[in-house]
């Protein structure tokens, strides 16, 4: 078991890192060229800026069992098709019970997008969702180790 990192605008990096250490697990965080980053602990790609290259990236990086942190619903259930352990920032699990549901989500935000419909975005980040993050990634690894 791995952590792989969507790591472009990803929050919790620092949290990932820290429970990754405390299992001796290994991280991979992958970025696109805008950005610069090296921790110590992480291997880190640094990938051309083009559309969805760090996914695709990322998922032929992926085995079976691994666990991916990312907020794209699409990466999310692309990796679920490779037996992998999906998760937002917000520490929602992703399943094959509930991807359905994000994924449309997705596709209607979309589509108002494109009718020049203001969709809400997300809301300032909080302690509560990184303690969430926190212990969803706890459960996820001792579920799955």
């Amino acid at each position: 078991m791995r952590i792989l990192v969507d790591a472009d605008a990803c929050p919790v990096k620092e949290i990932v890192l820290e429970v990754a250490q405390d299992y001796n697990l290994e991280v991979i965080m992958f970025f696109d060229n805008s950005h610069q980053y090296e921790d110590g602990y992480s291997t880190v790609y640094i990938l051309d800026k083009g559309r969805d290259s760090v996914d695709f990236f990322l998922l032929n990086k992926l085995q079976e069992n691994d666990i991916v942190v990312t907020q794209d619903y699409g990466l999310a259930s692309l990796s679920l098709t490779k037996k992998a352990h999906p998760i937002s920032q917000n520490g929602i699990k992703f399943s094959n019970d509930n991807i359905d549901e994000f994924l449309n989500r997705r596709y209607i935000n979309a589509k108002a997008r494109k009718m020049n419909v203001k969709v809400k975005g997300p809301s300032k980040r909080t302690l509560d969702q990184d303690d969430k993050f926190y212990n969803n990634l706890i459960k996820l690894i001792e579920e799955n180790l």
